[in-house]
């Protein structure tokens, strides 16, 4: 039970990143925020996996090329995700970004030699039939739309890279990918300025005035080091197979609704029922990918 109830804030965790973006205002530049996210999430990550553990953090200096192309992929595919978040609502972002499974399977039969299953193409069907309700290329959200499903594609080449070393980071490893994302994201500051971080804006709903490094914070604490951290101790309990079929589901949910709580973000029609297409189809394919592998690496912070 306890491992399902931290899942639960795992996941929870992961559907506030678009929430903390757009509380933002963009009053820092998105690259100087992501920057700082991760730099939270390293140094949050850097405290508490040695509590948790009970071991002292070790420099991987015997992985130090997979440690620095996983914080590259982290650090790339929150970047975009992130930027996705600044272009459209948050229920777009999530859903398109949601095709994950299917680069997934491709990447994997390309580079992995992953054989498809006849019940595949069934699957492609519905997804891409949710993919056509759900109207990428009709409003003013093209680009965000296409940005989410781009970062789809980078979440699954992740995956795959992860899938072919043959190995997972384990939850020291993780600490030190996120320190190389961070590093990675350092110039951000240099370009684009380091933002209005103390900045106060103004909530009359509830009649305070809070500062925007609050928001900082909370996506780099909560959002990012919160949600890696969680899930390197749930993957040592829980098959990776499961996490991946609650997460393609539950998170993408729960961030639309918190849109629509948080921010009034109504969906159109036709994103609601080609999302609901595409995310049943993602944890069909998902599912089925599943059998024919008894270990998936779904998150660079699961082990072996």
């Amino acid at each position: 039970m306890k491992t399902f109830f931290l899942l639960a804030l795992i996941t929870l965790s992961e559907a506030t990143i678009g929430v903390f973006v757009k509380l933002t205002k963009g009053l820092i530049p998105i690259q100087t925020l992501n920057f700082y996210a991760l730099t939270l999430a390293a140094v949050f990550l850097m405290s508490a996996m040695p509590i948790a553990t009970g071991d002292k953090l070790k420099f991987p200096k015997d992985n130090l090329k997979d440690t620095a192309v996983i914080g590259f992929l982290i650090a790339t595919q929150i970047s975009v995700f992130n930027f996705a978040m600044t272009l459209v609502p948050i229920a777009n972002a999530v859903i398109f970004w949601s095709v994950a499974p299917f680069f997934t399977f491709i990447f994997s039969a390309l580079f992995l030699g992953e054989k498809a299953r006849k019940s595949y193409i069934i699957i492609f069907v519905l997804a891409l039939a949710g993919i056509i309700l759900a109207k990428p290329l009709e409003g003013g959200n093209i680009l965000g739309n296409f940005v989410a499903l781009g970062d789809g594609a980078i979440y699954a080449a992740m995956v795959t890279y992860l899938r072919y070393e043959g190995k997972t980071e384990t939850g020291n490893d993780i600490a030190w990918s996120m320190t190389a994302a961070a590093l990675f994201l350092c110039p951000s500051v240099l370009f684009f300025g380091t933002g209005d971080v103390f900045e106060m804006i103004s909530y009359p709903a509830i009649g305070i005035n809070l500062p925007v490094a609050l928001w900082v914070l909370g996506l780099g604490v909560v959002s990012t080091g919160f949600a890696y951290f969680g899930i390197s101790i749930v993957l040592k309990k829980l098959n990776a197979n499961v996490y991946s079929l609650v997460d393609i589901i539950v998170s993408p949910v729960v961030a639309s609704f918190l849109g629509f709580l948080i921010f009034n973000e109504i969906p159109p029609e036709g994103l609601i029922y080609g999302g609901v297409l595409l995310l049943a189809s993602g944890f069909w394919i998902t599912l089925e990918m599943s059998k024919t592998r008894d270990k998936q690496a779904v998150h660079p912070s699961q082990n072996k």
